[in-house]
């Protein structure tokens, strides 16, 4: 098996087999004789064709962040020791996509303490609101400034703040774009506001200050972080630097369009990846799946034509015996080896790497089901096709289930509808902390199938693989799960509940995706402990 690896600096880049070949093939090709890695370094927005020029031109300032935010690291600091001179130590971020993954990863990895909101499920936020308000301090993220989660986040916490008799000015900190209305109210209020760089996309923000504020208030070294960034920084002029070879290993090896992910360390650096290489490959019905999987050798990983397995780590790690590409280092020469090969992947797709076409759709349906409902109207859940226990089944194409008649037949199907070159993908609408069970369907179902099974949380994922669900290639098949909101939560000022608006989301991705002829079926949990039970026990009636 032929195999190459390459070190630059603090980052190693591992190819075998066909990966290596093929990613050779497009280095010493079409990215030298284009000169890309000069260009990328030198920012030029013409790398993706004259129609992404104008988006890339202000979405390039990711490649010099491990340098421009020191600019930020002393305010970072005031704030940090403000807040625990004040004995706040818990830091609950509230922030999706872009603006909470990241500072996830980063904590994780640095055995920090950070509490992330990225829900509007109305338990998990429950929590959130209810534990330790006495020492919390909030990190209200939002690049856009109006992202409805995160304003919906924002509005409980003031109001619980202001309850409990605690100044929100005290406990809440801003970070947005400038001339966002986040940092117009912001300013009115008089929250503490960072002010992120406008010209580098949510998705590769993880070195701007939505990256590095949560994260230093939590107690993590963000100025090591940026070192770690640097030291890749220096080599991505170059012809097959490290970050080069990782983006021609994605975007170069034709037919290898899942991408699983596979790695303990840095700790969930899997779902950052998954982010960025779903939102930004899957679009004109082309792209990358990243499929993050449990470890190397977990389910869902086999080996084909289309699969391309890579394993992660920190500091060299276990190797993964089978994986194609085993990539190497610190997280911060990580976050920026990822961000560059990516732009490179969307070179060699032909795709703008840093625009979104679809995201937006699945916004709009679900104010369009608030509106159409009115304040109290019932949203249109429509008849379930079948009930099992406390599973309800729901589908906008009947045929699809044709004499299904129980749980495990459901599931069946399915499976059975995932196309040879498709995936089947499970979109979980519960707790992220109160309804564990979920994620392990991941794995079950992926143990029946040779086909990739991804796992997204809603209304997160919306902001991750939502993109490539819609915009990518037209070969998914896809599982909702739903579950009865118990204790609904009010969102202060607005007319709708948590509840309300994250089944509104629910079903305005479902609608968004039935449009588009794609088998979907929604599993609504009457009552969830006991529907998750039940779908497990279903799993091990399904057959292989």
């Amino acid at each position: 098996m032929s195999s190459d690896q390459v070190r630059a600096a603090n980052l190693t880049i591992t190819l075998r087999g066909a990966v290596h070949s093929a990613a050779r093939a497009a280095v010493d090709g079409v990215l030298e004789q284009d000169d890309v890695a000069a260009r990328l370094a030198a920012k030029d927005a013409t790398l993706w064709g004259t129609d992404a020029a104008a988006e890339a031109a202000v979405r390039l300032g990711w490649m010099d962040l491990a340098q421009t935010s020191r600019a930020l690291l002393g305010q970072i600091a005031q704030l940090a020791a403000d807040k625990r001179a004040l004995g706040l130590d818990r830091v609950v971020l509230a922030g999706m996509g872009g603006s909470s993954l990241a500072p996830e990863v980063i904590t994780a990895s640095r055995n920090a303490s950070l509490v992330a909101l990225d829900t509007t499920d109305a338990g998990q936020v429950r929590t959130a609101l209810g534990t330790d308000l006495e020492r919390t301090v909030v990190v209200v993220s939002s690049k856009s400034g109006g992202t409805v989660e995160t304003d919906s986040h924002r509005r409980a916490f003031e109001q619980a703040f202001t309850d409990a008799g605690i100044d929100p000015v005290e406990r809440i900190v801003v970070v947005t774009d400038p001339g966002s209305p986040l940092a117009a109210l912001a300013a009115e209020k008089g929250y503490p506001t960072v002010l992120a760089d406008p010209d580098v996309g949510g998705r590769y923000s993880a070195l701007t200050a939505f990256g590095l504020v949560p994260s230093a208030l939590a107690g993590v070294d963000v100025e090591a972080l940026l070192d770690e960034a640097a030291a890749v920084s220096e080599t991505l002029a170059e012809g097959g630097n490290a970050a080069l070879l990782l983006g021609a290993a994605l975007g170069g090896f034709a037919g290898h369009d899942k991408v699983v992910l596979a790695g303990a360390t840095p700790a969930g650096l899997g779902d950052w990846i998954e982010q960025l290489v779903a939102e930004s490959t899957g679009k004109n019905g082309t792209g990358l799946l990243p499929v993050v999987v449990e470890g190397a050798e977990a389910p869902g990983f086999v080996p084909g034509p289309d699969t391309h397995l890579i394993a992660y780590s920190e500091d060299g790690g276990p190797d993964a015996a089978h994986a194609d590409t085993l990539v190497s280092g610190p997280l911060g020469a990580q976050f920026l080896a990822w961000e560059y090969a990516t732009a490179v992947a969307g070179r060699l797709l032909g795709i703008d790497p840093f625009n979104q076409p679809n995201v937006q759709e699945s916004k709009d349906n679900t104010k369009a089901l608030l509106d159409s409902a009115g304040d109290d109207g019932p949203l249109p859940t429509g008849t379930p096709l079948l009930v099992e226990g406390a599973v309800e089944v729901y589908t906008a194409d009947p045929e699809l289930l044709g004499e299904a008649k129980d749980l495990a037949s459901v599931l069946q199907v399915l499976l059975r509808a995932v196309p040879e070159d498709g995936y089947l993908a499970v979109m979980a609408y519960l707790d992220r902390h109160g309804d564990t069970a979920a994620a392990t369907l991941r794995p079950g179902l992926a143990a029946l199938t040779p086909r990739p099974v991804t796992f997204g949380w809603g209304p997160r994922f919306l902001h991750s693989t939502g993109q490539y669900h819609k915009g990518g290639p037209a070969n998914g098949v896809f599982l909702q799960i739903t579950g009865e909101t118990v204790r609904d939560l009010p969102v202060p000022g607005k007319p709708y509940s948590f509840g309300r608006l994250q089944l509104a989301q629910a079903l305005g991705d479902f609608g968004a995706i039935a449009e588009r002829g794609r088998p979907a079926v929604r599993l609504h949990l009457r009552d969830r402990a006991a529907g998750l039970t039940e779908l497990t026990s279903a799993l091990g009636s399904v057959q292989p």
